[in-house]
């Protein structure tokens, strides 16, 4: 069910004309660096993908993706994507991009089972980005290595946004912490997950939970995963099982932490097989994707999503996403938040 938080007090610090400004400077800005970062070109990408093809992300692998039939196709079946996380891998070696380097794009997805919140839309816009790596990049010290280079974008970003507008003084940390979700369980082994989120992201300001997907101590992973990108169950070098993680930030407005993005260095053909059998969807092999990973025509990468509209809603200070993005609130929602000052476009 949808849910409103109205933060106590709360107060837009930006007007409308204000708000589509920093939108677009924040967005402009940050993926310049992104590219620059991460030695990454930009490239088109698509809104649907053909059924059946194992290329869409299946999230946590309930989430219904919107079908349509195209007629001009005898009626075979298209579906809007919920990322473009195995798109990307498929793309990198399409375009036969280089060890080192890397591409990115405007992700534009819908995904219909959304519960809506303060956080969550119907509508879904990342950058999305994947980067070629070579074996022996499949480290947990490389995957903070990238994590710290695109938080140094994001730091860039922040400043920018304070010289635009000074009444948002900059609060990001100067470093980012990295906990595996592990520990974050023997930390807080009293709360459930987002708790401990909220926990570590409070003291910490910005944080990066390491492994994604496989079962904790407590037999529970920290959150879902999908089988068949992030390499969730490789043993790393830290002592814990998992090569992915999110990014979180402290969000000051709704005072609680907030995922900006997730990210990892994807599976080889060794762990797409551990992992299809971890979670007895082993049939997926004989789907496009899956087969050309397997025979070995598909580059070693790490990549992620970042999400646009969340990360200027941090940067503004906004109380809801939809002050950020247009998309589909339920009308009591939209009613009470503009009885609240917070008008959702």
């Amino acid at each position: 069910m949808s849910k409103l938080q109205i933060p106590a007090g709360y107060a837009p610090l930006l007007n409308l004309k204000q708000t589509e400004l920093g939108i677009k400077s924040i967005k402009d800005f940050f993926q310049a660096n992104l590219s620059s970062e991460l030695r990454l070109r930009r490239v088109t990408a698509p809104l649907f993908v053909e059924s059946g093809t194992g290329i869409n992300d299946d999230l946590n692998g309930v989430e219904r993706p919107v079908r349509f039939p195209i007629k001009d196709m005898n009626d075979r079946k298209a579906e809007i994507v919920h990322s473009l996380a195995k798109w990307k891998r498929l793309t990198l070696a399409d375009y036969e991009i280089e060890e080192g380097f890397g591409i990115y794009t405007d992700m534009n997805a819908i995904r219909a089972d959304e519960e809506l919140d303060n956080l969550h839309s119907l509508y879904v816009d990342q950058w999305d980005w994947e980067l070629v790596i070579g074996e022996k990049d499949r480290t947990i010290e490389f995957l903070k290595q990238v994590v710290r280079r695109i938080y140094a974008a994001m730091l860039r970003t922040e400043y920018l946004v304070y010289e635009l507008f000074p009444a948002i003084k900059p609060q990001l940390p100067p470093e980012i912490y990295f906990i595996h979700s592990e520990e974050l369980l023997q930390q807080y082994p009293g709360l459930d997950a987002k708790q401990r989120e909220d926990a570590v992201t409070k003291e910490h300001g910005a944080v990066f939970v390491v492994g994604i997907g496989a079962p904790l101590s407590d037999g529970e992973p920290h959150d879902g995963r999908a089988p068949d990108y992030d390499d969730w169950s490789m043993p790393n070098n830290d002592g814990y099982l998992g090569l992915n993680g999110d990014l979180l930030v402290w969000n000051p407005v709704l005072e609680k932490s907030v995922e900006l993005s997730s990210m990892g260095i994807r599976v080889d053909p060794v762990a797409l097989k551990r992992q299809l059998e971890l979670r007895g969807k082993e049939d997926r092999l004989a789907l496009y994707f899956h087969k050309r990973l397997m025979d070995g025509e598909l580059p070693l990468s790490i990549g992620g999503g970042i999400g646009q509209s969340r990360l200027c809603m941090y940067y503004l200070r906004k109380a809801h996403i939809g002050e950020i993005q247009a998309s589909l609130w339920p009308r009591e929602m939209k009613d009470e938040a503009r009885k609240q000052g917070i008008f959702l476009i």
